[in-house]
């Protein structure tokens, strides 16, 4: 195996989301594929297209040459635009047509991986003309399809996979994200620190300790005393960093204590996906 090790975790990550997308849409009838998925303006036919449009530019492949409709309301910034052109050049093609590009993909991106030899820190193409290294590329799209992998189950009425090797991934993406959203964006008190608890397939207990500069850090020792306390189960927890659900109508999952004021800045800045 050429894999360097520090990225073998992402690649099973990847194998185990992409088997189980693949097992969910081979059988789905036609219509299925229209099926509103918690992903904002995506279809189940558009989150399958995002994420062989992702695979595509993991292979190297160019993007397509597409002119976006000039309608979609999802569509506000950069990012945005960048991610649909991948997604809006298949939103005609047919269910076969759908799985037989996701199979060939598949094939195509198991090669790869099989013969990869790059160091991890090498260079890599990114999203928007941007570069990263092959260990934070690999990191990001083991998560990007798990997180789709969920969007998929959503929709279908089909969960499963919640501690899955991408979940684990993905609590590790989100958790580095907290650091910022605590202290930059909810603007936390100074010498302050915030706890999260959560449940379920996944379970953890970190605090964001805020230093005298403002300055967040993630912490795996508890806190006595913290400016507030946030307690969710993990779907919920995904579900609300990755804008899949807004804060109201997940309240009755969330218990805080604390500062009412900043555990309300804190769930109102807690999605951290573009």
């Amino acid at each position: 195996m050429s894999l360097h090790p520090t990225l073998q975790p992402y690649a099973d990550a990847w194998t185990h989301s992409i088997d189980a997308i693949s097992e969910l849409v081979t059988p789905l009838a036609e219509g299925e594929w229209n099926r509103r998925t918690p992903c904002p303006g995506w279809s189940v036919r558009d989150v399958v297209s995002h994420v062989i449009g992702l695979d595509n530019e993991m292979l190297g492949d160019p993007r397509p040459i597409h002119t976006l409709p000039r309608d979609l309301y999802h569509v506000t910034n950069e990012h945005q635009r960048y991610m649909e052109m991948q997604v809006d050049v298949r939103r005609h093609h047919t269910a076969p047509e759908m799985t037989s590009e996701l199979e060939y993909t598949i094939i195509r991106r198991n090669r790869q991986l099989r013969n990869e030899s790059r160091d991890p820190g090498t260079k890599v193409r990114g999203h928007v003309s941007t570069e990263v290294t092959l260990e934070q590329s690999m990191r990001n799209h083991a998560f990007n399809v798990w997180v789709h992998e969920q969007d998929l189950r959503a929709a279908l009425g089909r969960p499963g996979n919640l501690d899955s090797p991408g979940a684990h991934i993905a609590r590790d993406v989100l958790l580095d994200a907290l650091p910022k959203v605590v202290a930059d964006d909810s603007g936390a008190p100074r010498s302050s620190a915030v706890v999260f608890d959560v449940h379920g397939p996944i379970e953890f207990l970190r605090t964001i300790r805020v230093d005298i500069q403002g300055r967040g850090t993630l912490e795996t020792a508890p806190a006595l005393g913290p400016a507030a306390t946030l307690i969710l189960d993990w779907e919920t927890y995904v579900r609300l960093a990755c804008g899949r659900v807004t804060v109201d109508s997940a309240s009755d999952k969330v218990k805080a204590d604390g500062d009412p004021e900043l555990s309300a800045s804190i769930l109102r800045n807690f999605t951290v996906t573009k």
